[in-house]
């Protein structure tokens, strides 16, 4: 039997086996400020609206396909340590991918590190705050140095003499990558050095010892002997450390460089290899007699270096904020795109419940973080003073906290093209866990509450005075504070009732801005899926009557028409 002439309709289908159809598409060359109507919100409510254009024109760069493209490429190509040259010159240089210098040359060109201190006009936080959120959606890693720089200011400013010295190239708007000494450059990058083997977050057990090289003092040289066990971005050109006197625990200014030229002894052992937070190095440093200037007073190292710690936190804020929004867009991208069962996914009841939630979830974490951002701007007030003092550890706390969960949820709607590593949710799923665990874990921040708490008993009062504003917005809020007010009657076990307190104290100011700000139907849903049960669900669990479809609307990212 002779086998037939191949069939016209066959031969057609001969060289492809399928055809690509119900898939998404990448979410690229979309502007993510004018797709996010709680961001701008958020800035026209904190008093940065002065800053809408100029977010306009970032956000048509940091949603832009090719320079989303630099987060993949900077996180897919490590860093690499050479301790010495090919001549055997200790050199402690760290090779970065290009992709990663080009993105800390965007963010320092754009203010991202300093604006608020160059420019301190109201509703600087807010402004920085939304440049930084849109950036880090782009790549966390780079936040790292760029979030010290930032931070290092406040505490440079408590010895007059070495703020003089080292502000000016600190808040310049030029950045110097080169591995040569800081008079050699325009611009500085400003690192911080606190953590060792045997203290992690107690860093009074800090072993390091600073002798000096003088009188001693405020402004003066040390030589400083001994470890420090995580050093992020250590090709900044200085470093804030923490070091034992005489005295007791002390800050100090610590430079790659010695004035002289010669190479300060700050020698780098290792560069981590971190689960996340790939693109940003972070490494094991020994000094060994290692020149560094006192800053603050002497014996009060950790009250020094506190204001760097409280800026830091609330950028980890901002960074979760951020990587909660950039999870959801993609879930919420792909809902979009993708049908099942005869309906599109974000059609479908069950996978609407879910996505609300998670935008529910973010859009609760940004208004936190934009109100603690006008808090800063206002520290000359006394109650917003008090308010930042107390919501910044909350915040960092809860936000933070809920992040990696929040990654996981928006992994699972994108399904197994989600858990792939051509897309982006693996890297914000690994970054998602480093806010929550750096600048104080979660333990910390709810033990700072309490400190905050019992040294300035006045912060409580703030606290719910921030909360009053909001009375008789919604019952279930009005319920939750005062079962809140309630709880702050009772002193027993304080510690152990930590986390528990602090988890609602953060929902009852995330719900009080929501009623305040948001429309009713995310105000709604926030207070009756979080105030109105135990808050321990998983995603998908909102109560019947939530309008997910109007919340989906409200934050589904769109793409310019072809």
């Amino acid at each position: 039997m002779t086998a037939p002439d191949r069939l016209p309709e066959t031969a057609a289908c001969l060289p492809e086996t399928h055809e690509v159809i119900n898939v998404s598409c990448e979410l690229t060359d979309f502007n993510p400020y004018l797709q996010d109507a709680a961001l701008q919100a958020a800035v026209a409510r904190e008093g940065a609206q002065w800053a809408h254009d100029d977010l306009v024109t970032f956000g048509t760069l940091t949603g832009s396909a090719a320079y989303l493209e630099l987060g993949v490429q900077a996180n897919h190509v490590a860093p690499e340590l050479d301790t010495h040259d090919r001549f055997g010159r200790r050199i402690d240089q760290v090779r970065f991918h290009p992709a990663y210098h080009t993105l800390m040359k965007t963010a320092i060109e754009h203010g991202l590190h300093s604006s608020p201190w160059t420019d301190p006009r109201a509703g600087a936080h807010v402004a920085r705050a939304a440049h930084n959120y849109l950036h880090t959606q782009v790549d966390a890693g780079h936040g790292c140095p760029i979030t010290m720089t930032f931070a290092a200011v406040p505490t440079l400013r408590t010895t007059p003499s070495l703020a003089q010295l080292w502000e000016p190239k600190i808040s310049a708007r030029v950045y110097d990558p080169r591995n040569v000494p800081d008079g050699d450059k325009l611009g500085l990058t400003i690192g911080m050095a606190m953590t060792e083997k045997q203290g992690g977050s107690d860093v009074r057990a800090n072993t390091t010892r600073a002798h000096p090289l003088g009188a001693g003092g405020p402004g003066q040289p040390y030589e400083l002997v001994g470890h420090k066990y995580f050093v992020s971005a250590p090709m900044c050109d200085a470093f804030l450390v923490l070091a034992q006197t005489a005295g007791g625990l002390s800050c100090f200014l610590l430079p790659r460089w010695r004035p002289d030229g010669s190479k300060n002894p700050m020698q780098v052992l290792r560069l981590k290899r971190k689960m996340g937070n790939v693109s940003n190095a972070s490494s094991e440093t020994e000094l060994r007699g290692a020149l560094a200037w006192m800053v603050g007073e002497e014996g009060r190292g950790v009250r020094t270096i506190i204001e760097m710690v409280a800026m830091t936190r609330f950028d980890c804020m901002v960074g979760s904020s951020a990587g909660q929004r950039a999870a959801v867009a993609q879930a919420l991208h792909h809902c979009a795109h993708r049908s099942a069962f005869g309906k599109m996914l974000n059609q479908q009841p069950l996978m609407r419940n879910v996505l609300a939630d998670l935008v529910l979830e973010s859009e609760g974490s940004l208004a936190l973080t934009m109100r603690v951002a006008r808090a800063m701007d206002h520290r000359d007030d006394p109650q917003e003073d008090l308010f930042a003092r107390l919501a910044t550890p909350v915040g960092k706390y809860w936000i933070c906290k809920r992040t990696p969960n929040h990654a996981y949820e928006a992994m699972e709607c994108i399904g197994g093209s989600g858990v792939m590593e051509d897309g982006p949710m693996p890297r914000l799923f690994r970054e998602s866990p480093v806010n929550a665990i750096w600048e104080g874990s979660g333990n910390v921040q709810c033990l700072d509450v309490l400190r905050a708490m019992n040294k300035s008993p006045e912060v409580v009062d703030a606290f719910f005075a921030e909360l009053a504003h909001s009375r008789g917005g919604h019952p279930a809020l009005d319920r939750h504070v005062e079962s809140l007010r309630q709880a702050f009657t009772d002193p027993d076990d304080l510690e152990h009732r930590a986390r528990d307190l602090v988890d609602r104290m953060a929902l009852a100011l995330q719900a009080a801005l929501l009623v305040r700000h948001a429309p009713t139907f995310v105000a709604d849903a926030f207070c009756s899926s979080r105030l109105e049960s135990s808050g321990h669900h998983n995603a998908g669990a909102l109560p019947r009557g939530t309008d997910c479809a109007a919340i989906i609307e409200r934050a589904t990212p769109r793409l310019p028409a072809a």
